[in-house]
């Protein structure tokens, strides 16, 4: 029995969930409106009954004491044949009198319609019958008590009227009162119908649910299953059902939307490829490093860049811990930060880092965290790397050269201030010859300043990144002024200078003064490391164009010899660095190690590069090429 009733409840409720939700409270709805007016039906109808009733008691009452009136005199006078008749008249012309019973003090009925039968009374058996007078009758009260109770046939209302004669108690009428059958009737009516109509509605509701759920709750579910295909990404969800009228309209219009939605996505798929080929050609081509992760340390996107300075070239780091990639260095330094913004403790975090592989250089990384579009959740973080190993370089070369700056200034001022010192104080105490020595080195040490002074404005004023104009420049003009220049100088050393220039040669795209100083630095280094009988020689010439070239255009080479002491190769690569000077190691001359930077730095200005070829105690001879002017 109970595995039945299981049966019988989970059919139920699976029949009550294939039902649509505006089913379901289209019948919860239906439900409550029939239980509502059921209630107000049954409260109408228990409303008539007691008002029916009330009327009843009313009429009883009075009835019973219409009927005590006209029978007390006669009861008391002991006239019971008067009071039969009157009684028997009485009932026969009331017909919603049920009975009547009249009792004396002691209860004893001694009449009775239509219980009292004469016949009975004169046999030769009598029978006594009392009257059972309710508990809370109040016996000699004037007042009638009024009761209904009910029976087979309906509701009858008893009436016990005291019969009382000059304030003597004589006995009791009970007289029994039939319902009012018009108002039975109307109530049961009503009733009956009100029940006709709840099984009505109810029989309507069970068969709309039945064709509900035979036309429409499958169609609503194939919607359903359709929406929710839909709402996952698959737009190629089609519903095929052979329906008309709303429904089938709303199919209709269903695979309409699918197939929009199919095309719309396929083209939100290719703008989505394209910006985000654009995004990846933008990022692979920015010159700082670029790495995205997720909130898992997982790498998601990668440039070129950063692939080569974390040595991540031909290695598949995209899905993998970027803390499981990168260099140990790094690793040691941003792990905890990385950890503390994917926790939202920080929004960003900058470190300057040292590496040692896969070549020595320094980094800096910046972290930035990747919020969504509410700006409300971290998505990711983004590691920016710039190699800042040639700022470093540039920071540490200016350090360096304000500090050799500072140190070659300090010797000549240190020197200048000593003798004219020592000419201040004991000046009277020299001799003519020793004071004259002491000015000659003073001389000597401010011209040494002078120059070092100028070469540094010269430096400066090149690296400053300063334009300079550039014209047609007649380089036997540059060079014969540099020759005359230096011609006393090089007849007082003994050494020889000579010159070859080409015949007709054209004229060359730089700047005069610029060149001018060029040949000035080189010629007077040579003259400076040449010994007496050396020579030095300065040629120019036009270049041939190399067979089967195409890209390259005539150029002019400049070259300056010299049979000086040469360079040794180990400081052939350092010797246009500043303050590198040759004496340094030899001991022999002096100057402030700035000329050939200054050369390298004029030339490569006019887009040329200095080469030289030296052999020490044979020569050295610098060269480089220039452009022809159009």
């Amino acid at each position: 029995m109970l595995a039945l009733l299981k049966t019988i409840r989970e059919a139920i409720a699976n029949w009550w969930s294939d039902f649509t939700l505006q089913t379901k409270l289209l019948a919860v709805a239906t439900l409550v409106v029939s239980l509502v007016m059921s209630g107000l039906t049954f409260w109408a109808v228990n409303t008539i009954q007691q008002d029916a009733r009330l009327n009843d008691t009313r009429f009883g009452r009075d009835l019973g004491l219409l009927l005590a009136g006209n029978v007390t005199p006669l009861i008391a006078e002991n006239n019971l044949t008067e009071v039969a008749q009157f009684s028997q008249r009485f009932y026969s012309s009331t017909s919603s009198v049920r009975y009547m019973l009249y009792a004396d003090e002691e209860g004893k009925i001694f009449f009775g319609i239509p219980f009292w039968e004469p016949e009975v009374e004169n046999s030769l058996l009598t029978i006594e019958r009392r009257i059972q007078l309710p508990e809370d009758y109040p016996g000699d009260d004037d007042k009638p008590m009024v009761r209904q109770h009910n029976t087979p046939d309906g509701v009858v209302t008893d009436v016990f009227v005291p019969l009382i004669v000059n304030q003597k108690y004589l006995g009791v009428l009970a007289i029994g009162i039939n319902p009012n059958q018009t108002a039975v009737i109307s109530t049961n009516f009503t009733r009956d119908v009100t029940i006709a109509v709840f099984i009505t509605i109810w029989v309507m509701v069970i068969l709309a649910g039945v064709i509900n759920a035979l036309t429409i709750t499958k169609p609503i579910k194939e919607l359903l299953v359709g929406v929710k295909q839909i709402a996952t990404g698959n737009f190629k969800q089609r519903i095929d059902l052979p329906l008309g009228g709303e429904l089938g309209e709303l199919i209709l219009s269903f695979n309409d939307m699918a197939e929009r939605l199919e095309r719309y996505e396929e083209q939100n798929i290719e703008e989505l490829t394209a910006e985000k080929a654009k995004l990846e050609t933008l990022v692979s081509t920015i010159a700082d490093g670029a790495v995205l992760i997720d909130n898992n340390m997982q790498v998601i996107l990668v440039n070129p860049t950063a692939r080569r300075i974390f040595a991540w070239e031909g290695h598949d780091v995209v899905g993998s811990n970027v803390l499981h990639q990168l260099p140990p260095a790094v690793q040691m330094e941003i792990t905890r930060p990385l950890y503390e913004m994917a926790g939202g403790e920080c929004d960003s975090a900058e470190f300057r880092i040292h590496l040692n592989q896969p070549t020595k250089r320094t980094i800096r990384i910046l972290l930035t965290t990747v919020l969504n579009l509410q700006r409300e959740s971290i998505k990711g973080i983004a590691i920016t790397v710039q190699d800042i190993t040639r700022e470093v370089e540039l920071n540490e070369a200016k350090s360096q050269f304000i500090s050799n700056v500072s140190h070659e200034l300090r010797t000549p001022l240190f020197n200048i201030k000593s003798f004219i010192e020592t000419l201040h104080d004991y000046g009277e105490d020299l001799s003519i010859e020793q004071r004259q020595d002491f000015l000659k080195t003073v001389n000597h040490e401010t011209d040494r300043l002078t120059r070092l002074v100028n070469d540094v404005l010269d430096l400066s004023k090149l690296e400053s990144g300063r334009n300079y104009n550039f014209d047609g420049v007649d380089l036997a003009q540059a060079i014969e002024q540099t020759l005359r220049t230096y011609q006393l100088n090089a007849k007082d050393k003994g050494i020889e200078l000579l010159q070859e220039v080409a015949p007709n040669l054209p004229l060359v795209m730089g700047n005069y003064d610029l060149l001018l100083q060029v040949l000035a630095n080189l010629v007077g280094n040579a003259l400076k490391f040449t010994k007496a009988g050396g020579k030095v020689a300065i040629r120019t010439y036009q270049l041939d164009p190399k067979p089967h070239s195409q890209n390259q255009s005539p150029r002019v080479r400049v070259e300056i010899s010299d049979t000086g002491i040469g360079i040794a190769s180990e400081d052939q690569q350092a010797i246009f660095d500043r303050f590198f000077r040759v004496e340094n190691r030899v001991h022999t001359l002096e100057g402030t190690g700035l000329g050939l930077s200054i050369v390298r730095n004029i030339v490569e200005r006019h887009g040329s590069k200095v080469h030289l070829i030296s052999e020490v105690g044979i020569g050295t001879t610098f060269w480089f090429d220039l452009a022809l002017f159009d």
